[in-house]
């Protein structure tokens, strides 16, 4: 599971309204019927029209300077393991995305405690992804890319009498090097802006940065972790947990759904490779066999390479090891593992 939560997309002083990204959120709906369309929906509606989305959101403003977002943006991403597990079912995603909103306000460090029905948010599922440049498998094809680009303007000029060559031989070459790329999607290089195979399925959520009511505010991306701090002589509680958010997230979904959540592709997996890389490795080693072997294949699966390590803790190789830790640094800093 992977779960981004970004401030608005607008960047700046944060004045833009909504619009922008609700009209992008509708992208995929262009050329289906009414029945194939994915709606806007919140915690207690299935159909939402994307002119109250728009509505709702900007106006929920109050007492919000030119530097403050407006709102915030939250990408739910399954991994394709857990969208295989449900069936890549939109209906469950929509349930688990209200229970997980529960979770999002519970996550609030306030007095009293926020439910829910304190947060005025709008989701939507989408059921595609592109390749974008920042992805591993892009970056890694970029040689070849550049390689095949500079042949193009090679044959262009030959083709308008500015130079000489073999437009055929150069042809050749440009075949050869679309097959040489090392990563290949239905026999094609994979190129930025190409969809993904597989289940992509995934839930855009906007969240106003205001509550409900339009009386205060609730940000995600405070600077203060749960912590109290004094406020004209009392005790007054501020701060959002991401870590409680986060592990809610996960332990909501297995828990509704049955999962099974393997310890590479857990939060506390990614948590405990980010602080004690040691420890990680070492608590790989001691995995039951049959859970070691499904983490060394989400690990390949994600494109790390996994050397011959030893499994018996006292074996350990360093060196593999730190091929390994190179090859999930690099896969976590790409999105390649979500976890």
């Amino acid at each position: 599971m992977y779960i981004a939560i970004t401030a608005q997309y607008q960047g700046g002083n944060f004045k833009g309204s909504v619009r922008s990204l609700a009209n992008y959120l509708e992208k995929e709906n262009e050329g289906k019927t009414p029945e194939e369309q994915e709606q806007f929906f919140n915690q207690y509606e299935d159909e939402v029209q994307i002119e109250q989305v728009i509505q709702d959101i900007d106006r929920n403003t109050a007492k919000l300077g030119k530097n403050d977002p407006k709102f915030y943006s939250m990408v739910v991403s399954p991994t394709q393991r857990e969208l295989r597990h449900i069936g890549n079912d939109p209906e469950k995603l929509r349930e688990y995305t209200r229970e997980l909103m529960k979770s999002y306000a519970e996550s609030f460090n306030r007095d009293p405690k926020k439910t829910v029905d304190d947060i005025k948010y709008y989701a939507k599922i989408e059921h595609a992804r592109l390749y974008k440049e920042t992805d591993k498998k892009i970056q890694e094809n970029q040689a070849y890319a550049n390689k095949i680009l500079e042949l193009k303007k090679e044959i262009r000029q030959i083709e308008r009498g500015e130079g000489n060559g073999n437009v055929d031989r150069l042809k050749l070459r440009i075949a050869k090097l679309e097959r040489e790329a090392p990563h290949q999607q239905n026999g094609k290089r994979i190129v930025n802006g190409m969809k993904k195979e597989g289940h992509q399925t995934h839930v855009h959520i906007i969240v106003s940065r205001r509550d409900m009511t339009n009386s205060y505010s609730l940000s995600p991306g405070s600077k203060y972790r749960a912590s109290e701090t004094e406020l004209n002589g009392k005790d007054v509680k501020r701060g959002f947990d991401r870590d409680k958010f986060f592990k809610a997230a996960e332990k909501t979904f297995d828990k509704k759904f049955g999962y099974n959540r393997n310890f590479v592709e857990s939060y506390q997996g990614k948590n405990l490779f980010v602080k004690d890389p040691k420890k990680f490795f070492a608590v790989m080693a001691g995995l039951p066999t049959t859970e070691k072997q499904v983490a060394f294949k989400l690990l390949h699966k994600s494109g790390v390479h996994i050397p011959n390590i030893p499994t018996n803790k006292a074996q350990l190789a360093f060196k593999a090891l730190m091929k390994l830790k190179r090859g999930i640094e690099k896969s976590i800093g790409s999105g390649g593992i979500e976890i």
